[in-house]
């Protein structure tokens, strides 16, 4: 459930484009674009407009297809609109018609009456009920909004956390140097999409390709590195967690055993890198990335380097073991 109410004028007003665009446009029963949209999902209101009530899932935007179309011009035809009229009798949140058909002006009055908002679109309902349901479940998904600083380096959505002044910024802003790509500085909106895919943005549009950093102050990474080294939007797939560097704490040399965090119910890798003077914190940054993307791939660094080591000791073992016999010539 959205944390806020979502309207049907807000689903018009989305700035979406390209292949998100869903080309919306309200021909009817404008008195009730402000009707909320309560549930990420679309019926197709056959059955109700032939007269069968039973379930009907009047809470979801109504979509007619060129099925439903069809079925209306006959009504139309005959003169009947009983099952009309009767189907706005329920609150629904608004009717969407692909393929640009525009409905009877009796549907048209009954609609007004009824206050519920006509919408009309040129794509198909396949097309558009693609589109419709990849936006709703983004506007729908669970959310949190996390301090630090997400990149995208060699493909990989990193989200770079630690506290205050361990040098979050200025590590980001090095990556961005080599050719790496900012998402967002400061405060980061991570979105479950589909339950497991956690979905980093900026949580502010207008100052989330900008950054902090202690001494020129604020700079925008678009003006000063153009737009390749942006990103509106990426996939969080590893947490760096950057500290202070404790000399009396053990850290992990190896690798071996994989260390994870739960962000919004889903479980990704974590990794800390302590932070010290002469440690090279951007190249180790990227040394994970395509150490991570080997893992994903089926390789393990770390233990195959101990199957190795393994191989070897149970080798030089079994030799001294042989050699040592007395009988050995």
């Amino acid at each position: 459930m959205a944390d806020r109410v979502f309207t049907v004028l807000d689903l018009i007003d989305l700035d979406l484009k390209e292949h998100n665009s869903l080309n919306l446009r309200c021909i009817g029963g404008r008195k009730g674009l402000g009707r909320s949209i309560d549930i990420p999902d679309l019926n197709r209101p056959m059955g109700a407009i032939m007269g069968f009530f039973e379930d009907f899932a009047y809470q979801r935007i109504q979509l007619f297809g060129r099925g439903e179309a069809a079925f209306l011009r006959r009504l139309e035809t005959e003169g009947k609109t009983d099952t009309i009229k009767e189907m706005f009798n329920y609150t629904m949140p608004c009717c969407i018609f692909t393929h640009n058909y525009t409905p009877h002006k009796d549907f048209f009055e009954i609609a007004e009456n009824a206050r519920c908002p006509i919408l009309l679109t040129d794509l198909g309902s396949a097309d558009f009920t693609a589109r419709l349901m990849r936006i709703l479940s983004r506007i729908f998904s669970l959310r949190q909004v996390i301090h630090g600083v997400l990149v995208e380096v060699y493909g990989l959505g990193i989200l770079i956390q630690g506290d205050s002044g361990v040098g979050k910024s200025e590590t980001a802003l090095e990556l961005i140097h080599r050719g790496h790509r900012l998402v967002a500085d400061d405060v980061v909106e991570i979105n479950c999409i589909y339950g497991n895919i956690l979905m980093g943005a900026g949580a502010n549009k207008i100052i989330g390709h900008h950054m902090e950093i202690r001494g020129p102050g604020i700079i925008n990474i678009t003006h000063l590195f153009g737009v390749r080294a942006i990103r509106d939007r990426k996939e969080v797939q590893l947490v760096v967690e950057l500290e202070e560097w404790d000399s009396d704490k053990n850290y992990d040399r190896l690798g071996a055993e994989d260390h994870t965090v739960e962000l919004l119910g889903v479980t990704i890798p974590r990794l800390t890198i302590p932070v010290k003077p002469g440690r090279n914190i951007p190249i180790i940054i990227e040394t994970a990335a395509m150490n991570e993307r080997l893992k994903s791939m089926g390789y393990h660094a770390a233990r195959e380097f101990n199957k190795n080591i393994l191989k070897w000791i149970e080798s030089d073992a079994a030799r001294s073991v042989f050699f040592g016999h007395d009988d050995v010539i």
